[in-house]
């Protein structure tokens, strides 16, 4: 049986700002993990593709409010950042 996967250690290294903020964007992250995981069975971000996060951002979070999808496309960003893939203005 496998360790379930470590977000906190995942983002370690880009996690920057208060401590609130680093908290905040751990709970995003852990969020859309488990939505991801649970409608692709995609359990880590090393297995995610452009297009799960943009269905996060897009499907998943329609029908909340435009500062919380602001929110979740800076956590994103961030892993998107910790994967090595820069930044892209597709998502």
């Amino acid at each position: 049986m496998s360790k379930p996967f470590d977000m906190a250690l995942f983002l370690s290294g880009v996690l920057t700002g208060s401590k609130a903020t680093q908290q905040r964007h751990l709970r995003q992250a852990r969020f859309m993990q488990a939505a991801i995981q649970q409608r692709w069975q995609r359990d880590n971000p090393w297995t995610w593709q452009l297009k799960h996060v943009r269905w996060f951002l897009t499907q998943h979070l329609k029908d909340h409010s435009d500062a919380t999808r602001y929110y979740y496309r800076l956590t994103a960003l961030l892993i998107w950042k910790r994967l090595g893939k820069g930044q892209t203005s597709q998502m």
